[in-house]
């Protein structure tokens, strides 16, 4: 009973060692399917699921980077992705929030030109969205300066805000700096229009992202106040890189009044869509996907399909955006739902790499199974081969050859005993025959010196 127990206890282990040493190819199976195996499972569990959730950095409330960080949030909630959106002062404000580590954010809305003294290497941008024309709004007589401003009241907008360094910027070279002259004042948003044509101020400072369609309209309809037109645009443009050159054309605001009734010709740096470079580039597709989406269509100040691009000028061009603008989504994510896509990406990046490695070992295997089993058969050569050379030692006396052949009787029963896979059987069937015929030699001269005696 014990006996039959101790048997059964092996039997499993028994058949596992004759599945290996009859087919190569389910050894090198079974083995590749435990790494593999091994490996995905460490890989999924020390590897998180793509995040469904982006953070973004806007603007005030009822700006025009609010409402557009909106469009992007009702588009990706069809996708399941979760944005979220942080309020701001603006696009400086957005920059720095980038930047600092502490703030848990994904991406902003971030103007051309803000990036002096700041360090931007942990940043990427994912492209231009818009340009973002400087709008000066003023009373009196028409100009074509910026000069002409000096000695007025100028409401440049909120510290912080893209409108605000930007006119801070091009005052500054036309030699118009705060003081006893020129006054630089911060008026609320919702007050600007008002306190311009109740004559508060003499000019308004802001950019097309903080201004609202609607006010635009009132302000290009209101008598007496007139929008500056960039004379030196082209100058501008060649002093500071990032400045951009857009026209307004005739007629734009309203046809039947014809408003403006030339061109106008305007400045301003484009809006980019800056993102940490660490964001995760699936997330990276389906944001860039609801860009495409909201602002492919003809603006006021851009042309149908003109945004969004890739124009390199202060922040580096994100990988991932480079493929998306050239190729669009990848296949995953083009075909499949958001998290079926992922889970798939996350299979691949984990069974790839393992492949990679294990080919040059599937290749060596069969070279190593072959030398393990030849090699198992040419050791008993060299025994065999030993024991000859002693056979036909001149005048070997008796007792050293039955010496020699209660060797060979143990080289025979160990080979007997050897268990080798098919194609290794000819080897040693011709093994087996070497041993017979060292046999019948010792036997021949045994039998040899005995017939002499």
């Amino acid at each position: 009973m014990k006996l039959n127990l101790h048997k059964n206890m092996h039997m499993p282990r028994i058949k596992l060692k004759g599945v290996f040493i009859r087919s190569p190819v389910i050894s090198i199976a079974l083995i590749l399917l435990v790494v593999l195996a091994v490996s995905l499972a460490v890989f999924l569990f020390f590897n998180s699921a793509t995040p469904d959730t982006i953070t973004i950095t806007a603007g005030p409330e009822g700006s025009l980077f609010n409402k557009t960080a909106e469009k992007y949030q009702k588009i990706l909630a069809k996708q399941g992705i979760k944005l979220i959106i942080l309020p701001s002062e603006g696009s400086f404000d957005n920059l720095k929030k980038l930047t600092d580590p502490g703030i848990k954010v994904d991406v902003g809305f971030v103007q051309g030109g803000e990036a002096e003294e700041i360090d931007i290497d942990n940043l990427v941008s994912l492209g231009s969205i818009a340009y973002q024309p400087l709008l000066i709004f003023y009373r009196g007589e028409p100009k074509e300066e910026l000069s002409e401003f000096k000695g007025q009241r100028l409401d440049i907008g909120k510290k912080g805000s893209g409108a605000h360094a930007l006119a801070l910027n091009l005052l500054k070279t036309n030699g118009v700096e705060p003081g006893d002259e020129t006054h630089l004042l911060n008026i609320a948003p919702s007050e600007q229009v008002q306190a311009l044509i109740d004559n508060h101020v003499d000019a308004v400072f802001s950019t097309s992202g903080s201004e609202s369609i609607e006010t635009f309209r009132q302000l290009m309809n209101t008598p007496g106040i007139h929008l500056f037109n960039f004379t030196q645009a082209d100058a501008y443009t060649r002093h500071l890189n990032y400045l951009s050159k857009i026209v307004l054309p005739r007629g734009c605001i309203n046809f039947a009044k014809n408003i403006p009734k030339e061109d106008v010709t305007l400045i301003g740096p484009a809006t980019e869509l800056i993102a940490r470079k660490n964001m995760h580039s699936a997330l990276i597709d389906v944001l860039l996907e609801a860009v495409d989406e909201v602002h492919s269509p003809a603006t006021l100040f851009g042309k149908r399909s003109e945004f969004p691009v890739l124009l390199e000028n202060e922040y580096r061009i994100s990988p991932d955006a480079t493929r998306y603008y050239s190729t669009g989504k990848s296949f995953l994510y083009r075909n499949f739902p958001f998290w079926l896509a992922s889970l798939i990406n996350r299979l691949i990046a984990a069974i790839v790499p393992i492949a990679l490695i294990l080919i040059p070992g599937i290749r060596l295997a069969p070279v190593l199974w072959r030398w393990r089993w030849r090699s198992r058969i040419y050791r008993w050569y060299k025994v065999l081969f030993s024991l000859e050379r002693e056979v036909f030692i001149p005048s070997i006396d008796a007792k050293k050859r039955e010496e020699l052949l209660n060797r060979l009787d143990h080289i025979e029963n160990s080979v007997n005993k050897l268990r080798v896979p098919a194609p290794f059987g000819e080897q040693l069937y011709a093994l087996r025959g070497h041993i017979s015929f060292v046999r019948e030699r010792l036997l021949s001269e045994k039998n040899k010196i005995q017939g002499n005696l």
